[in-house]
């Protein structure tokens, strides 16, 4: 995942908590209401940490480290009709310029290095946890897109594995989700925020989506200690 921007290297903080108690009502989707939203400045760093509370009938929540093949893989290399890699230098017109999302310099296709810039395009599976965020102008709410420019980035993300074991098992619990940057304060000031949350499960079922309420950084602040 690359997450750089001008303003600094966000990170992902995941904390992920359950308790397996199998009620007869769960539902087969996962099912989460928004629990929290916190903002903890620090002499580093930045966290906005939201809180979702879910509950899964099966209990396939969560991607390990090795959850990495389709349909959890990164990217998709761009062919032509022909089958060849497409380069920077034989881009077709509706391909994107240079960005750190749509491009790869000298990647591993299969298990051979290509030294070029290729097109790729990213799998929105490799996911588990997707997060939009939207900001208030004139009354209105519009979606502020991480991945446009200037940052062409995202704050989807991935938790671990609710369980370790593949048998299906109603789960219950809450995730604690942070997402790290020197420049919250930059970028929103004291604009109204509100943030989008849905999760995904291993089938690829995704659940409903929630929001936060209408906040601004300073109403959400953690006191200092």
């Amino acid at each position: 995942m690359r997450l750089k921007s001008y303003l600094g290297i966000f990170f992902l903080l995941i904390l992920a908590a359950a308790c397996i108690n199998p009620p007869d009502n769960f539902p087969s989707v996962p099912k989460i209401t928004f629990e929290s939203i916190e903002y903890a400045p620090t002499s580093g760093s930045d966290s906005l940490i939201i809180g979702i509370d879910f509950e899964d009938a099966e209990g396939d929540l969560g991607l390990s480290g090795t959850d990495n093949a389709p349909p959890f893989h990164e990217f998709d290399f761009q062919r032509t009709s022909a089958g060849e890699l497409i380069t920077y230098s034989t881009r077709p017109p509706d391909a994107p310029s240079y960005n750190q999302l749509d491009w790869l310099v000298n990647p591993l296709v299969g298990n051979v290095k290509v030294n070029d810039t290729i097109w790729v395009k990213q799998n929105p599976n490799q996911f588990n946890i997707f997060i939009k965020f939207f900001i208030k102008r004139n009354g209105q709410f519009t979606e502020f897109r991480w991945q446009d420019p200037p940052f062409y980035t995202t704050f989807n993300g991935r938790f671990p594995r609710i369980l370790t074991t593949e048998e299906g098992q109603a789960v219950e619990g809450n995730i604690k989700y942070g997402m790290l940057s020197s420049g919250w304060e930059s970028i929103f000031r004291n604009d109204t925020l509100q943030i989008a949350v849905e999760i995904q499960d291993r089938a690829l079922n995704k659940s409903n989506e929630v929001f936060s309420p209408e906040v601004t950084l300073s109403q959400i602040t953690r006191p200092s200690n």
